[in-house]
């Protein structure tokens, strides 16, 4: 994707001119807005790529926000606030963002985060076949394997995979996991998810104390990284 749309969303004018410079130097073309209702007009009218959001804003709050983006869009949003607690980042992300940085953030996490949502977006509708390092998932098949090594998942397993890595980069909370793979009457049943996890780990990652490719994101839930196809 040559030159992505950037919408900034930010009420303090020094973190806008830092993320204004940072990201123009990397090619993105940035949009401004310092607050909510301006952050609305935008994304309506110039159809960013992805939005990076503060939560802070003088007139709606950043997760209104994101509610009613999320009625007529499916743009990546990565919040980015003092905010730090797992409170606001699950309310966040169930409201409909897709990460979620605080500040004070790392510019190189920010851009990784970035590219991740760019390359969602890039990756919806292509072929069912994903790819991650050695690892491959082919969602119409539903085989799985690494280093060209069949893995034999139960169905839970694989549906969990297939949740992850259909949201790659995505921050997906541990609720909206449980509901989507075994149903709305588990939401909170957050220990048959780690172990889940925990044995999915072991059969993919390299090493499952170190995990590559499913990442924690503590006391929020997980997100799928995706790993150089080399």
């Amino acid at each position: 994707m040559n030159n992505p749309k950037i919408l900034i969303v930010d009420d303090e004018d020094a973190i806008r001119k830092f993320l204004y410079v940072t990201l123009t130097s990397q090619s993105y073309t940035v949009i401004e807005a310092k607050r909510g209702n301006d952050a609305l007009s935008a994304a309506a009218t110039y159809k960013p790529d992805t939005i990076v959001l503060d939560l802070g804003l003088p007139d709606i709050d950043g997760i209104e926000v994101t509610r009613l983006i999320r009625q007529w869009s499916h743009v990546p949003i990565i919040i980015l606030s003092v905010r730090g607690s797992e409170k606001d980042k699950i309310a966040a992300l169930d409201a409909g963002a897709d990460d979620y940085l605080t500040k004070p953030f790392g510019v190189g996490e920010l851009l990784a985060r970035l590219r991740a949502a760019l390359r969602r977006i890039t990756q919806t509708n292509e072929e069912p076949i994903f790819t991650s390092g050695k690892l491959k998932v082919d969602l119409a098949q539903r085989i799985v394997t690494l280093s060209d090594n069949e893995i034999q998942l139960t169905p839970n397993e694989y549906e969990l995979l297939r949740v992850l890595v259909s949201n790659v980069g995505r921050v997906l909370t541990h609720r909206s996991l449980l509901r989507t793979v075994w149903g709305l009457e588990y939401g909170d049943e957050i220990h048959m998810l780690h172990v889940n996890i925990s044995n999915l780990r072991r059969k993919i990652e390299t090493d499952p104390a170190r995990p590559q490719f499913i990442i924690t994101e503590p006391g929020v839930g997980y997100r799928f990284r995706l790993k150089d196809n080399n």
